[in-house]
């Protein structure tokens, strides 16, 4: 069995998950729930994970692997409400990418509640703490 390749793309600050805003956050890295995810997935996806915190780092990565890959879960964090070029990259890149947030924007500040990626995503899945990648993850199964 051919397993998919899938790019989980994190943005701006969420290298600081287990110590920034753990009551919002949690208290767990994003690398220790990735070996969750690859131990969950690992017999139907191939798992590639890129941090960064710069829009243009995100940006090439989306164009590096927008045509090859399977699927990309992007959770652009901050980039979100403001990266019209972000959006842009999305739409340019026939590879389907589900939009994931760790917390519910919705319950937060108000300028949370825009996404400008949310109309060019295959869909958004938001609030569900870092299992909002595992529910990403099943709609590429």
């Amino acid at each position: 069995m051919v397993r998919q390749k899938i790019l989980i793309l994190n943005g701006p600050n969420l290298n600081l998950l287990g110590t920034r805003e753990p009551e919002i956050y949690g208290h767990q890295t994003f690398e220790q729930y990735l070996e969750v995810l690859k131990d969950k997935f690992g017999k139907e996806l191939e798992l590639e994970y890129f941090q960064s915190n710069s829009e243009g780092d995100m940006i090439s990565k989306l164009h590096e692997v927008g045509f090859t890959y399977d699927g990309i879960l992007l959770n652009a964090g901050g980039y979100t409400h403001t990266s019209i070029a972000l959006a842009d990259a999305v739409s340019a890149i026939s590879t389907p990418v589900i939009e994931v947030h760790i917390s519910n924007v919705h319950a937060r500040e108000s300028f949370r509640a825009h996404s400008y990626l949310s109309p060019k995503c295959k869909g958004s899945i938001i609030g569900f703490g870092l299992r909002s990648y595992d529910l990403g993850l099943y709609s590429f199964i």
